[in-house]
């Protein structure tokens, strides 16, 4: 499996699959050099050699163009979630992991940092990478991220009539009661998988 890349990298490898979607052929080193202003060839095969070592691409030796994506999407991984922002709003992305989508069951949009240990009795643990599926619904006994005003989690959806129960999987934590008549609350997406060390589980 490949490890996840920083923000610059995602951005040429973005770029890589840009310009062979466009023209069909990836772009050379000159190119990559000339979009992002670096300074010379020698940055950019500095970061394809740092894609190639984590698994996101392929270098063929001794051709200008000699790029091979290993993998044509990323996956955003959402960090802390800022007040009043989308869950996939740009300042909420950390960086990408060169998964595919289609990995996850349904597919999965993002993969969310978890924070804490609430759900430690199921095996999601803190800062395991939770992927989700984007959804404006749930059955009971799913996993969800959920917004509760301005706060994101993540819980075991249980709803009876207007009263959503979130339930935590660890003694330690409470479970947390919602008035839908009277209490802001959103679903924001199923969980459909787990990463943990770079290892999906």
């Amino acid at each position: 499996m490949p490890e996840k890349l920083t923000k610059r990298q995602f951005q040429i490898f973005e770029y890589i699959q840009k310009t062979i979607e466009h023209s069909g052929i990836p772009p050379t080193r000159s190119e990559i050099a000339s979009h992002f202003g670096f300074r010379s060839i020698n940055a950019a095969e500095d970061h394809l050699r740092a894609l190639a070592r984590k698994g996101a691409i392929n270098l063929q030796p001794d051709t200008s163009r000699g790029i091979q994506l290993l993998h044509k999407t990323g996956i955003p991984v959402i960090g802390e979630v800022s007040a009043g922002h989308p869950i996939l709003a740009t300042q909420n992305i950390e960086e990408h992991y060169p998964l595919p989508a289609s990995l996850f069951k349904p597919r999965a949009n993002y993969l969310l940092r978890v924070r804490g240990m609430s759900m430690r009795d199921i095996g999601i643990l803190h800062d395991d990478l939770l992927a989700v599926h984007k959804a404006q619904e749930a059955s009971n006994g799913q996993i969800i991220v959920a917004r509760l005003g301005d706060d994101v989690t993540v819980k075991q959806f249980r709803q009876r009539g207007n009263i959503v129960t979130l339930l935590a999987k660890n003694p330690e934590f409470d479970a947390i009661r919602v008035d839908l008549r009277q209490q802001e609350f959103v679903i924001e997406g199923i969980g459909v998988g787990v990463i943990r060390n770079g290892k999906l589980l």
